[in-house]
């Protein structure tokens, strides 16, 4: 298998919002920031380097975005945060254009390990 050129790097960053319009028009006018629109509950939004979302599908966190990490292996990359001892508090779904799941590292964070569909 070979690895790709983002395994084991942060991909994405997750944002929780209340309201996508609101989210969209704030980091707009202040940062400039592009978007794309994938159904209701989720857009891209790309700051001209990094890419991330927002998404009404589950509930506001205060404290932060989620972190997500790209994996060529999310079988892998699972087993081996168990063994390190993260808890996986999402098991792996899919969602159009790939498959995820979330873990809690040993300082109560949360954050999500994604791999593309090929």
């Amino acid at each position: 298998m070979t690895v790709s050129h983002k395994d084991r790097q942060i991909d994405n960053i997750e944002f929780n919002v209340g309201d996508i319009g609101r989210s969209k028009a704030f980091y707009a006018g202040a940062f400039g920031w592009t978007f794309v629109d994938y159904g209701p509950t989720y857009t891209e939004f790309s700051d001209g380097r990094l890419r991330g979302g927002f998404t009404t599908g589950e509930p506001v966190r205060p404290g932060g975005p989620l972190i997500i990490l790209y994996s060529d292996d999310l079988d892998a990359t699972q087993l081996r945060l168990k063994a390190l001892g993260a808890v996986i508090s999402r098991e792996t779904f899919s969602f159009p254009g790939g498959s995820r799941f979330h873990f809690i590292d040993p300082d109560g964070y949360e954050l999500a390990v994604w791999t593309n569909l090929d």
